[in-house]
């Protein structure tokens, strides 16, 4: 009763128009079915955290808003109320909808990844089954161990589309529309090539693995060549960079501290002159310096992903080791460089 419930307000959540449009995209990240139930809890928790924020933050402010008497006071305590807690909740649920995106992207991205990694495997034992001597649908079949996983699930359902009576070509191609890969799309185009033509499938899968082995020994050699910039990259984000800026933070401290002394003299000097150190707060420095740390990691994980991987996606898997590793180095070093220049003193 529950799921169907679920089921039927999370329905209600994707327009019509855009169902096709999800599947497709579902189906590259490993969904058979849209998990409409998922949308329906999603939805009841964004409607709870909403009423927890509005009736934490929003209720008191709006009601100081109604200070009018009357049906007056009460049709703008009502309006504001309820708009108050729809832009609430609008906001939750966009601010789901863009992690569950972001999660599916990263799914559908290292289920791509993993894919090309053993096609030419799984292809040399094709090319090797048919040079023994079986068809090309058998061939798919036999090639098919449990080492090859993702690959070999996916195949599995090729070939039971085959057997059931649906044509080589299209289960192929629906195989590879799964995919955000244009490896796989050229490799099934060619193969559907020669099937349609009748050619030699043996010498094309043969110089599809040659051309896929090439390419994956020039990606590692690329990677393997910027290393060192990556080396670099890495130790200014970790290391120099949270230093400088626990290194800035004790001298704006320090010279805090020698500004407000020389004001307290000049105050009581005979002149009576003022003497401040202008609006910048050390908390707010602090506040400052974790933030930027922050936003250096975040960009320099990424561009890590994209001079090693060629993909900024690839990057996401580095963003929490260089976020904690670099605001670990910056409170330690901070906390060094106040117990060592903690102790000078102004004044006197």
């Amino acid at each position: 009763m529950a799921e169907n419930f679920l089921l039927v307000v999370g329905r209600a959540m994707i327009p019509k128009r855009l169902r096709p449009d999800l599947r497709v995209h579902l189906m590259k990240a490993g969904y058979s079915e849209v998990p409409y139930n998922l949308f329906g809890l999603l939805f009841f928790i964004a409607a709870a955290i909403s009423y927890i924020l509005f009736m934490g933050f929003t209720y008191p402010w709006v009601r100081e808003k109604a200070t009018s008497e009357g049906v007056t006071a009460t049709l703008q305590f009502g309006f504001i109320s309820f708009v108050s807690f729809t832009v609430i909740i609008s906001a939750m649920l966009f601010l789901f909808a863009v992690i569950t995106y972001f999660y599916w992207n990263i799914k559908i991205y290292h289920r791509t990844k993993d894919l090309e990694v053993i096609l030419p495997d799984y292809l040399t034992l094709v090319s090797t089954n048919l040079k023994g001597g079986m068809s090309f649908e058998n061939s798919l079949w036999n090639a098919i161990k449990p080492e090859f996983g993702i690959l070999a699930n996916e195949i599995a359902l090729v070939s039971k589309r085959v057997m059931t009576g649906n044509d080589v070509q299209d289960a192929l191609t629906e195989f590879a529309m799964k995919y955000e890969s244009p490896t796989l799309r050229r490799t099934i185009q060619l193969l559907i090539g020669e099937i349609e033509a009748g050619g030699q499938i043996v010498d094309t899968i043969d110089r599809v693995i040659s051309d896929m082995k090439k390419t994956q020994a020039l990606k590692r050699e690329m990677a393997a060549s910027t290393i060192t910039y990556m080396i670099f990259i890495g130790m200014l984000v970790i290391f120099i960079c949270p230093v400088l800026f626990a290194l800035s933070l004790q001298l704006f401290t320090i010279t805090s501290g020698f500004i407000a002394s020389m004001g307290e003299s000049l105050t009581s000097g005979p002149g009576g002159m003022s003497f401040t150190s202008g609006g910048v707060d050390i908390d707010d420095f602090k506040v400052f310096s974790i933030l930027a740390i922050g936003i250096i990691g975040t960009f320099s994980s990424l561009i890590i992903a994209i001079i090693e991987k060629g993909e900024i996606k690839a990057g996401i898997k580095y963003i929490p080791m260089f976020l904690v590793s670099s605001l670990t180095i910056y409170l330690i070093a901070a906390a060094l460089f106040n117990t060592v220049f903690g102790g000078i003193q102004f004044g006197g």
